[in-house]
């Protein structure tokens, strides 16, 4: 079983910091609105992430996550950019735990555009899991 990072950027900010994870956990990220994104095969850790947009994360990624199969995904883990709060990674942990996926506690996160810093740290957190 390997690893998956599946995000979803309407801005570019998530998709770089999906990159820099995928890069660390040595996998590609993939949109969860590309062909590809489904995830056909068990993995042993799944890096979903994505922005907050007027208090909630974007519906094609809430009918993503509705996709999941808890029995293909062993273990998720969480990361998110936005312009003001963190609330994104909650609304991401509930949603996959509400499918039987376990979540890590630990997050990444990055205000804005992610700088050197916080890439190297999402790489960083793609390596630990």
């Amino acid at each position: 079983m390997g690893k998956a990072v599946r995000y979803y950027s309407r801005s570019g900010n998530t998709k770089a910091l999906a990159a820099a994870i995928a890069n660390g956990a040595s996998c590609t990220a993939v949109s969860v609105d590309e062909a590809g994104a489904e995830i056909k095969e068990p993995v042993e850790m799944l890096f979903i992430g994505g922005g907050l947009y007027a208090y909630g994360i974007d519906k094609k990624l809430k009918a993503y996550i509705r996709t999941l199969d808890g029995n293909k995904v062993k273990k998720a883990a969480v990361f998110s950019t936005s312009w003001l709060s963190k609330h994104a990674l909650d609304l991401l942990k509930d949603a996959l735990k509400g499918r039987g996926i376990e979540v890590v506690e630990e997050t990444c996160y990055a205000k804005n555009m992610p700088g050197v810093e916080e890439l190297k740290a999402a790489e960083e957190f793609g390596k630990r899991y």
